[in-house]
């Protein structure tokens, strides 16, 4: 496949995880999540495709160079903190003490539909920079 395909990909693969976690807020982002990991946690990683994506191309395209790598681990970091979190609530542990409630606006919910897939581009030197 060319490197275009693997870019539309992702950026499907990026729309599909921000409209299933969508929220007005931090929080609600953080219950639709805590409402899929109550019901199954391999569920809850199936639907983060980006992070399984990821480590695919790395794979696919015998990329380790630092973007595809900071990706990788953006994606794990962004998984792990929000497993943390809903240990908290499992825990009881109210949220406004673990972090803040953020208002959600179109920009913040989907900007990582533009920085991941762009990271991949660039990854790939695509532009000949």
């Amino acid at each position: 496949m060319d490197i275009l395909t693997l870019f539309f990909i992702f950026v499907a693969i990026e729309i599909f995880e921000s409209n299933w976690q969508k929220s007005d807020s931090l929080y609600g982002l953080i219950y639709n999540n805590y409402a899929v990991y109550k019901k199954n946690i391999i569920f809850f990683f199936l639907l983060n495709p980006g992070f399984i994506y990821a480590i695919f191309l790395i794979i696919y395209l015998h990329n380790n160079s630092f973007l595809m790598l900071s990706i990788v681990g953006i994606k794990f970091l962004d998984i792990s903190l929000k497993l943390n979190i809903m240990k908290k609530i499992d825990e009881e542990i109210a949220l406004e003490e673990v972090m803040p409630n953020i208002k959600m606006g179109f920009v913040f919910r989907y900007i990582n539909v533009l920085i991941y897939p762009l990271s991949f581009v660039l990854s790939e030197n695509y532009f000949n920079f």
